[in-house]
């Protein structure tokens, strides 16, 4: 009998185990949690958090490389150890976090017909990413690098050059973008997208305005004059702050900029940098008000920068005597934009391309427009008389292209690192040495390559060390070779 009940209860349990089977990945399926995520929520998660990242990297980051800002207490970033991020200066994951979510996104707009519009705003997102991406670092994992359960784990590193101008890249995607959209004859509306709600005009005129950045930063290397000219001649690009590829912070969480929600240590920790006051002041530049406050002891009446990379142990540090970051980027941060691109800056991209002869135009009026248009993006009155004085484009003590450069990098305040890429590319401004540098008194003019990828792409890793003298952050990428 015994025998019997044992037989009875092991055919239960088979048949609950089967019972149970059948339905087993419906009900194992979290429905917060889908496995397909819809396109338009991925797209507006992609924008966001990549905008949010970089805003907050430019800001306790890009803002020290670019001699925008100092940092205080023992700051090993700012002094050019750029292999210790601290408050920030790690892009890496940021960029491959949203570069792969943007992919998936790119693949359901080719394997499902009714998010067929998401294709074209995908491969513009794709070439602006990985253009960022490989400006900081060099040569990076890129083609072998987003593919998926399908793909390869170890992805090897994709030269710059190759990045930028081999099939699948960054000029290439902008193109296939641009056809795309114009292609596009589908009823079903782009959502999620908080760039330019749904206008794929809008996202034309974007990939067009990348395409002028794009071409003039690899012009040492690359003929582009025919095809910066072309793009010129078709109008189609940012010429107004209305245009611009931006989304607003807010003055509440979660979509305030993040410096506003840490503690005030924190923000503390940054000040004006020497370099930027005398920028600033050298050019009676009123928007020194904007980004910074005066200092505590002068009344409200005087600002005062600090040399950038001081070593904390040995100076003497009063914060009342330094101008910390302006109310915009803590009490205020309504006022600040998650920037992807301007037409104050295509502007200025424009004014140099006409200086140095790659488009025919009038480079002085392109300039002009450019100082305009970037005074009202940072919600400041020009002065009358600002471009007739030292800022005016054929000031004495400074060359046009010095001027144009100048007025692109005060605007590129917590713009990424774009201020640090535009100095690198150019040498202007003239950045101040350190005061206490990890780097030999060199101005580093790449981004190390992250530990992780040493421990987890060790063979691929290894031979892109290699080929930049052991991660050496003194050795310049592709366009910036001499």
């Amino acid at each position: 009998m015994k025998l019997i009940y044992k037989i009875a209860a092991i055919f239960a349990l088979v048949f609950t185990i089967a019972g149970c089977t059948k339905d087993f990945e419906d009900i194992n399926t979290n429905p917060n949690n889908p496995n397909n995520v819809q396109p338009s929520l991925l797209l507006r998660q992609v924008i966001y958090n990549f905008g949010d990242e970089m805003s907050y990297e430019g800001f306790v980051a890009g803002d020290l490389l670019s001699q925008h800002r100092t940092a205080l207490d023992f700051n090993l970033f700012d002094r050019h150890a750029l292999k210790s991020p601290q408050l920030g200066g790690n892009p890496w994951p940021i960029f491959y976090t949203n570069l792969r979510d943007n992919e998936i996104i790119l693949t359901q707009s080719r394997e499902t017909e009714t998010f067929a519009v998401y294709e074209g705003p995908a491969l513009i997102l794709k070439a602006y990413m990985a253009a960022g991406l490989t400006d900081l670092f060099g040569d990076v994992p890129y083609s072998e690098a987003f593919n998926g359960v399908g793909g390869t784990v170890t992805p090897a590193y994709d030269l710059q050059e190759d990045i930028y101008l081999a099939e699948g890249g960054v000029l290439d995607n902008l193109d296939k973008g641009i056809q795309t959209l114009q292609n596009y004859e589908g009823i079903i509306p782009l959502e999620g997208d908080i760039l330019f709600d749904g206008n794929l005009e809008s996202w034309v005129t974007f990939a067009n305005s990348l395409k002028i950045k794009y071409l003039l930063r690899i012009s040492s290397k690359v003929d582009v004059a025919a095809e910066m000219q072309a793009v010129f001649d078709s109008g189609n690009y940012f010429t107004t702050n209305a245009q611009n590829a931006i989304f607003n912070f807010t003055n509440t969480d979660p979509n305030s900029f993040r410096l506003a929600q840490l503690r005030i240590g924190d923000f503390n920790n940054f000040v004006l940098s020497e370099t930027m006051e005398n920028v600033l002041k050298n050019l009676n530049d009123t928007r020194i008000s904007e980004f910074f406050r005066p200092t505590e002891n002068s009344n409200g009446t005087e600002f005062e920068g600090l040399i950038n990379g001081i070593d904390a142990s040995s100076t003497s540090i009063e914060l009342a005597e330094l101008s910390l970051a302006g109310t915009a980027f803590r009490e205020d941060t309504s006022t600040l934009d998650a920037n992807f691109l301007t037409a104050w800056e295509t502007a200025f991209n424009l004014a140099e391309a006409a200086e140095r002869g790659l488009i025919t135009a009038d480079a002085q009026i392109l300039y002009e427009t450019g100082v305009a248009l970037a005074f009202e993006y940072w919600q400041t009155d020009m002065p009358a008389d600002y471009l007739t004085g030292p800022a005016a484009y054929n000031a004495a003590n400074a060359t046009p292209i010095e001027q144009i450069i100048t007025q692109k990098w005060i605007a590129n305040v917590i713009n990424s690192y774009e201020g640090w890429v535009e100095w690198r590319r150019t040498g202007f401004p003239e950045f101040l040495p350190v005061q206490a540098s990890l780097n030999n008194g060199l101005i580093p003019v790449r981004m190390p390559y992250p530990a992780e990828e040493e421990a987890l792409n060790a063979e691929n890793y290894q031979e892109a060390a290699n080929a930049t003298n052991g991660n050496d952050v003194n050795v310049p990428v592709w366009w910036d070779e001499q």
